[in-house]
Order: structure tokens, then sequence, then C-alpha cells
């Protein structure tokens, strides 16, 4: 695998992914094309990816993520960029604790009988095994990653990063410790922020409920979802311009089953027009009811343990699981005479996104960050133009993300976790000060940390500059690479992740992290749907690479949907690219065998061109154009049909066939002139199809003869102008019309190829005639007349078939073409034929008690199967009028 200045054919007949991928991919790595900084002199470019979690494997999403990633580095690199991809994982603090968890759960231990220690070494360890299947697949896809350089939301450098970031924003008075309403999961016992959560319509109900009057008088009406949180109550409330309660405000209310005396109080956060007008307000367990306790000085009564069952302040439901003591109280309630009425409700609920478990709302002391100053400055930076902001790529999301923004809540940062960062926070032991600092305090004997971690996506929000070596000021790095050129990324994860690598990215290094932001959508199954487990509908990228090769799976993940749009997986369609591949070998393998033994410094194009020579080399410098356009603005489903048309049938299938004539003739001079072009539309055309295929162009160009180690820092191909020849492309336009048009009259009448016709063409001037003489030797090659007659006034015979092209009138006289009376008999039985199909369809679809009982689906196909016998006979019956008129 050496410069191939003389080329000699290497490659096997079939094509096989599986022996052309093997061992490429640490080739490439031993030859350090894809680490940066071997050139300063270069403009640098940068992507960072987006971290996997070390919990698994792989997914379709993270094929098609780091696939479209690595077209772009692979052709800024051959652009002539420095180019660094860092790659890197996340430790995923609730994931992969939950999975090492599992694992301990199977041998019959917790995390508690092995200490915070002891689980954290045994997460570590998990940790290395899955990152080393995540890497093996990586070189899989083949992806360019610098792998010098990769990164871990854990390791040192990214920890002191995390520090750095968590004391500054502390100092600033952005990061507060408070007691708050938060999501919390009963499951994984720890707080979640508010984009953890997944809400899901859930059938429930509405309890109506009557708290009687502390005075006796009467009583007040109140609705809840969750009755089993009014052991929480501490009050009522009313609007304060509701005159069916002004009269309560200021009295007070027995509640039911506690016996507790709680006030009503007013306020204008009550909606009038809703239920009865008047709510139960539990601090403790509802984000609006905590504000409404705040502002009248409510007492928070919290009556549930973190894994949601209840506790001491819920009397005698204590011990009872949530949901458990919900069914108790109802029947009790019912048995006072409290609860009256039972509603049907279907209302949305939040869930937690890693454990499933249902979120509850609740009370708890935990870190904040305070998000408004920073979410302010990251949509002030959206006012700017297109070289300070982000830019997003389909823009329609940008208004997404400032909706996001606009709208922020303060973000809850703790976790009550052991893997993660540790927040950096001491509290002293006598005291109760609250130290924050880079480093534990002096007299650390008399301060305990804090023992929850920080939220994975606080150390994610990072990753644009804490992996380049931030916070050190002269980190090379990070002043070379920073801010990075794009980032690819799913709509899913806007909120999570893009948005706060924007807001921390301003508010740590003052600018955007990155240009651009390359928005795709979801994998989705044939039918559209989301893969998931539970629909059994996933597919393993490695399975798909194993049967078909990386590269067909690149190609179909990459090009199959435009920006922001889902993805529908579809293994025929894998298929076909596989059918593609197999197309570009075959043919550059026939190049390649008829220029074998030619150097590089042998490939000339100054010699005397065939039409068909200045049309490729024209539709290459068009190409070449048109894919790198489209590729500049992330339309690859573009810049797929483009190179596909352009290889399939602009090289295969004309001008390889058009290259046989001189390639087998006697001109010694036309035949170099065509291995010469050969060699370089091919090599040219590999370098356009590599960010895509990587593997099968790297193996074609290194059989072809060049001056370079490898495709993948070969220079990006550029239009020519000298080698673009629109005189010529328009005549190679006409031969290709005459072509086609001869084929397909030969089709209608039956005839095949290999059969001789008479073929007179009919130029309408003296210039049309001029191409067509020219030109002859390949009207007679591809139409394969026994008398081809060119001119301006021609003979028509009486009976013949005809087209009219640009120019040329085609005749094909029918003597000798087809035995009109066999064609007609043909055509009649053919006739007989669809006349019986149309009447059997007719049939069924006359019959009341099929179209009644058959589904929708069967009804539609045989109206679809009628259209098309009806359309195919009057076809038929058209013909056979035509050729008794002969």
């Amino acid at each position: 695998m050496e410069n191939n200045e003389t080329n000699s054919i290497s490659m096997p007949t079939k094509y096989d992914p599986a022996s052309i991928e093997k061992g490429r991919y640490e080739w490439w790595l031993q030859g350090k094309f894809f680490e940066a900084g071997k050139n300063q002199e270069k403009e640098p470019y940068t992507i960072v990816i987006p971290p996997p979690n070390v919990t698994g494997k792989l997914h379709l999403g993270h094929a098609w993520d780091t696939t479209l990633q690595d077209i772009i580095t692979r052709m800024k690199r051959m652009q002539g960029y420095d180019v660094l991809w860092l790659p890197g994982m996340d430790h995923a603090g609730i994931a992969t604790q939950a999975k090492v968890e599992e694992k301990l759960r199977n041998d019959g231990i917790s995390r508690y009988d092995l200490g915070r220690e002891k689980f954290v070494e045994e997460t570590w360890k998990w940790k290395e095994e899955y990152a080393s299947h995540i890497r093996e697949q990586w070189s899989k896809v083949g992806l360019g990653l610098d792998y010098t350089r990769e990164r871990f939301t854990l390791d040192e450098g990214l920890s002191k990063a995390v520090r750095e970031v968590f004391v500054s924003l502390y100092r600033k008075g952005l990061i507060y410790r408070g007691e708050r309403i938060i999501n919390w999961d009963p499951s994984t016992k720890t707080a979640l922020s508010d984009i953890e959560v997944i809400y899901k319509d859930v059938q429930g109900a509405f309890y109506h409920m009557k708290y009687p009057l502390a005075d006796g008088s009467g009583h007040i009406e109140i609705a809840t979802t969750r009755p089993e949180t009014m052991l929480g109550d501490t009050a009522v409330a009313v609007h304060p311009e509701d005159d069916r309660y002004k009269h309560l405000i200021g009295k007070k209310v027995k509640l039911p089953i506690v016996g507790r005396e709680i006030p009503i109080v007013a306020d204008d956060y009550v909606d009038m027009e809703f239920g009865s007008g008047a709510v139960k307000i539990t601090p403790a367990h509802d984000p609006n009811d905590f504000e409404i306790g705040n502002r009248h000085d409510l007492e928070r009564i919290l009556v549930m343990n973190e894994d949601g069952t209840m506790n001491g302040n819920a009397d005698k439901y204590q011990g009872m699981d949530r949901f458990e003591c919900r069914k108790q109280i109802v029947k009790d309630l019912q048995d006072q005479g409290v609860l009256f009425k039972v509603e049907e409700h279907l209302h949305s609920v939040g869930h937690s996104e890693r454990s499933g478990a249902v979120v509850e709302p609740y009370l708890s002391t935990q870190w904040f960050v305070k998000m408004q100053p920073l979410a302010d400055a990251a949509v002030e930076l959206q006012q700017k133009d297109y070289s300070e902001k982000v830019n997003f790529v389909p823009e329609r999301f940008e208004k997404t993300y400032l909706h996001w923004m606009e709208n922020i809540r303060d973000w809850c940062i703790s976790r009550q976790l052991w893997w993660g960062h540790r927040i950096p926070a001491w509290y002293h032991k006598e005291t109760g000060e609250v130290y924050v600092g880079h480093e534990e305090p002096a007299d650390i004997e008399n301060w305990e940390q804090d023992n929850d971690v920080l939220d994975t996506w606080f150390s994610s929000a990072l990753w644009p500059f804490s992996t380049m070596g931030w916070p050190e000021n002269e980190a090379a790095d990070f002043k070379r690479y920073y801010p990075t050129g794009a980032l690819v990324t799913g709509y899913d994860i806007i909120f999570f992740w893009v948005s706060r690598m924007i807001f921390q990215g301003i508010e740590f290094t003052g600018e955007r992290p990155f240009k651009d932001v390359l928005i795709h959508g979801l994998v989705r199954d044939a039918q559209g749907r989301k893969m998931s487990k539970s629909l059994g509908n996933g597919v393993d990228p490695m399975d798909v690479i194993d049967k078909y090769g990386a590269d067909s799976l690149r190609y179909f993940l990459s090009t199959g949907s435009s920006p922001g749009q889902d993805l529908r997986f579809s293994i025929e369609k894998v298929e076909s690219v596989w059918n593609f591949a197999n197309k570009i070998w075959n043919a550059s393998r026939f190049a390649l065998m008829n220029m074998e033994g030619l150097t590089y410094e042998e490939i000339d194009l100054s010699g005397e061109k065939s039409v068909a020579d200045k049309w490729i080399l024209t539709r290459l410098n068009e190409t070449i154009e048109t894919v790198t356009r489209l590729a500049d603005k992330y339309e690859f489903g573009e810049v797929g049909r483009v190179l596909y048309n352009f290889i399939w049938d602009d090289f295969c299938d004309w001008y390889i066939e058009m290259a046989k004539l001189p390639l087998y003739g006697e001109d010694e001079a036309a035949k170099k002139t065509t291995r010469s072009i050969l060699a370089y539309v091919l090599d040219n055309t590999m370098r356009l199809l590599h960010p895509f295929m990587p593997f099968i162009t790297e193996e074609i160009w290194q059989n072809l003869p060049h001056n370079g180690e490898s495709i993948t820092v070969a220079q990006w191909p550029l239009v020519r102008p000298e080698l673009t020849d629109e005189e010529a492309a328009e005549e190679m336009k006409l031969l290709v019309e005459i072509i086609r048009s001869v084929r397909n009259i030969r089709a209608e009448v039956n005839t095949p190829l290999s059969k001789k016709i008479k073929l007179i063409l009919k130029a309408k001037d003296e210039t049309v005639l001029g191409k067509l003489e020219k030109n002859s030797a390949y009207i007679e090659r591809f139409c394969n007349p026994e008398e081809l007659t060119i001119g301006v006034d021609v003979q028509e015979p009486e009976q013949a078939m005809t087209a009219v092209i640009t120019g040329v009138e085609l005749i094909l006289p029918l003597q000798g073409l087809i035995n009109i009376e066999e064609e007609v008999a043909r055509l009649e039985k053919e006739l007989d034929k669809l006349n019986k199909e149309v009447e059997r369809v007719q049939k069924k679809l006359g019959n009341e008690g099929f179209v009644a009982k058959a589904p929708a689906k069967v009804i539609e196909e045989e109206r679809a199967k009628e259209k098309d016998y009806s359309e195919k006979r009057e076809a038929v019956i058209r013909r056979i009028s035509e050729l008794k008129e002969l």
C-alpha cells in the first residue's frame, strides 16, 4: 500500500467489502493520517465528537451522526485544513450507575455493601470494558478520529475544568444551594433536571373531596389527581376576587384523616373558572404550591421518603408505596363521606427518562444554576451576524432553541449518585459553614464533602473547550482549535446539550463554541416507527456492516434524508448501495486493467480528444463544482444523488462503453489519451466519493497511478476550466438522445439490439449533419445498424417508425425491423389477456359483498390494478391500430 506511481492491478474479481475493509483502518492509524497539528501553516478545522455514553453498544443513530462528521472532516482534510476530529466518551452518571448496580444485583450485592470508593472502582472497570467496545465500533464504521487527543468526561483535565466552572459560577452568585421542588426519581433515588423528564398521557382520575370548615358551618370542595399528597396539605387557596369564597378567606378547614386545621388563603394564582375554584396547597409536593406557600409563609410538610414510600408524616400510611397509599386513602375518604366523586381523567404524567419511574415533585435541598443571566447572553449572541452567532442547519431549529432559552428555569445540577463529578463543596462539621473551592479545605478533618455529584450534562456542556486543555491559559489546542467548526447532533438533544454548550461557551470563553450546528433527525424503521426494544425493530449497525460493508451503510445513512429530517431505515436500500459499490468496483477494475503499466507521470490530457473524452471531462468539472457547493451546505442527500448519477450513468454506462472504441482500436495516440482520461476521471471520482465510502475508494485509489500516500490526504478535486467544452457536451447530449431513442423503438417493436436494422438520420441543417458524421462511429457501435444513412435531404420510406429529437429525425424502416402481421397477432393475444384481467378486476369491484368486507388497502390495490390494466390495454389497442394503418 505504498505510492503507486506505476499502477499494477491487485483487485480481486469480485467486490467483497469484508476483505477490502480488513486491516485498512489500522493502516490509516499507523500512517497517522487522522492526527492533527502536523502542519501549523494550515488553517485549523475542528469537530468534537458528541461523546457516547459508556453504557453499551452504539446504535444506528450514532452511526449516522458520526458518519456525517466523518464526511465533513475527511472532506476538510482533503481541502487542505489541519483537521482535528476529537474523540471521547461520556461517563453518563445515572445511566452507567444503573447498569453497574444491576450487574452487582445479579451477583447478589448492592453498592452499599461495597461502599463509595469500591463502587466507583467497579464502575471504572465497566467504563474501560465498554470504551474498548466503542472504539472497536468506531473502527468498523471507519471514523477518522485523532485518538492521541481522546478524552473522557471524568478524566483529570475535564474534572479540573468542571471544578473551575462550578467555583466560578458559585462566586458570581450563579450557582446556589436551596430548598426547592424538584423532579425526583424514586427508583434511582436522585433529582432530575426538567429535560430528563418525559411526559406521557396516563389514564388517571380527578378525586373530588369536601374539606369541612373548622367552625362546622359547611365545607369547601377541592379536586386532586394525587390524593396521597393531601396528607401534606397546609392550606386551601381561592382567588381573592371570587365572590363564592370571599367570606371564607382567613377561616380554617379541618384536613380529613389527619385532623389538622389549615387556613383558607387568597391567591391570584388560582383559576376561578377551573373546577370548584378552590385548590389544596401542598408546598412540599408541587412546584406551584411551593411558590404559593412562600407567599403565604406556609409550612412545608414532606410526606414521602426518597424511594416513593410514605414517611412518618403520613400517619397510619407510613411505609406504604405511594400508589398503594393512594388506593387506601381513596377507600378511607369514601368511607368517611369526604370523597364524593371520582372522575376519569387522561392527564400528562412525568416519567424518568432513565428509569421509566413516575417522577415525584419533591421538596429537596439541591444545587441549582441561576439560568436567566446565562440564557440572556446566549439569546443576545443570536442577534449578531453569521460570523459570530451559532448558525443552525436547518435554520428553523434556531427558533426551537431560542424558545427554550427565553422560557428557561433554574437548572437543578445535583444528583444523588456516586458515579460522577463530586460537588466541590464542603460543610463544616460544627458550624455548618459552606466552603466551595478547587481543592479541599486545609483542615479537612473538620469538614465533610457534599455527597452528591453533578448532573452529567454539566460536564458535557464544557466539552468543546474542556477537551482542548481549558482552563490552562496557554493550552495550545484550545488556542488553535477553538471555537470548533461544526457540531453534528440530533434534534432531540438541542435542549439537553446544544443549548448548555452555547451558554457555557459564551460565559467561559467569550465566544460561540461552534460556528454551525448541523441537526439531523432520528433513525426510524421502514414503517416510520421509532426504534425501540419493546417493538423489537432495532437494527445493530455492526450486523449491517458484517453483511454489506461499512461503505454501503455509511452511504445510505448520509444520503438518505435532508438536514433536520428523520431517516427511515431500509435494508433494501442498503442492499442497493451495495449494488452501486459493486458497479463502481467492476467499472474501476475494467478501467484499471486497460491502463495497467501507466505511470503517474505519463497521465497526459493534452492529446486529441474524442467528443466522449471532452464530454466526460466537462461532466466531471460540473460534478466537482456541484458536490463541493452542496457539501459545504451539508446537503449530503443531494451530493449522493449527483455522485450516483455521474458515476452510474455518465461514467459507467456511457463513457466506459464509449472508451472501448479507442481502447480496442488501432490508434495508439487515441488509446493513450483514453487511458489518461480514464485514470484522471477515476482518480477524481474516487476523491469525491471518498468521504462517503472511504474503504472502497482507498482500495481503488491505491491501484491507480498516483503520487500520494493515501486518498485520505489527497487533494480535494478542483474544477479545471480548461477541460470544460460546452460544445462537446451538447454533441454528446445529441448522441445519447439518438442512441436512447433507437433503443426505445427497438424495445417497442420487440427487436433485440443484436438484430441489425436500417437507420436513417435526417439532420435539420448542415451544422447538425457535421456533428452526426463526425460521430458516426458511436452511432454504428451503439445502434447496430446494417445500413446507416445520414443527410439533410433523405428519401423516407412509406412504412417506418420515427422519433423526433432536437435537430434530428430518426427513421427506422419497418421492412426488416418487424413482420407486421406477426406483430399484430402477438399484440392481439396480449389484448385478449388484458381484456380478461380488466373484466376480472371490474367484476370483483362490482361485487358489493367484497367491497363491504375487504380491507381498504385490498380495495385500493384492486383499483390500482384496474387502472394499470386499462392503461396497458389502451396502449395495445392504439399500437394495433397504428400497425394496421401502415
